[in-house]
């Protein structure tokens, strides 16, 4: 079971099961745990070669246990997302942790990852369970409608999920329409039938324009 501590701490209540979390989140647990570090990312060979071919890395550990096991990173906002056999999609620097139960993956995304850093993939995780997700500051969910599409700036991405085409707008952002330029020359535009997980503050980004 996921609940919040606060808005930045992950508590994790444990009866034998396992959760997947990113490497060096875990900052304190009680009970008895068994800790595996767990290789690339994704599930099988694919998701370890998708990894190696986009230079993206994302460490994983397994815990089992029982007992309650509390997991944070640098101070981010966390926002839990429940799949009922539905699919995340996550930048992989954005996520926590996953139930045991929950697929990881990759799937590929495009244009996005030359502007981010995070390679050509992003990760995805899929079936039921709960996922938590970081933001730098609390996330904002926007719903996206077949009649309402979103753009969003690439800085300020961090999820999506449920039926959504993502395209790729380039040649205008936010900032260069304020005259300010902030080195992302496009737009993600979402359409469909969904919700978008935006931060408030960008992240990073190299590359310069794409």
């Amino acid at each position: 079971m996921f609940r919040l501590q606060g808005s930045k701490v992950l508590a994790v209540e444990m009866t034998g099961d396992s959760v997947k979390a990113k490497n060096g989140s875990m900052v304190a647990y009680d009970g008895r745990m068994d800790f595996k570090k767990l290789t690339g990312g994704g599930e099988g060979l694919r998701g370890m070669v998708t990894r190696r071919l986009t230079g993206e890395q994302m460490a994983l550990m397994e815990v089992k246990g029982q007992g309650t096991c509390y997991f944070a990173d640098r101070a981010s906002e966390i926002n839990l997302v429940s799949l009922h056999g539905d699919k995340l999609y996550v930048e992989s620097s954005n996520l926590l942790c996953t139930d045991g139960g929950l697929r990881t993956g990759t799937s590929f995304t495009g244009l996005r990852g030359g502007a981010t850093g995070n390679g050509l993939f992003t990760t995805t995780v899929e079936g039921t369970g709960q996922a938590a997700i970081m933001s730098d500051g609390p996330a904002v969910v926007l719903r996206v409608t077949p009649q309402y599409p979103l753009s969003v700036d690439p800085g300020a991405y961090v999820a999506h999920q449920g039926n959504l085409q993502q395209q790729f707008q380039s040649g205008v952002t936010f900032r260069t329409l304020l005259g300010e330029g902030g080195g992302e020359a496009f737009q993600i535009r979402f359409e469909g039938d969904g919700l978008v997980y935006v931060q408030p503050s960008e992240r990073n980004t190299v590359g310069g324009d794409v």
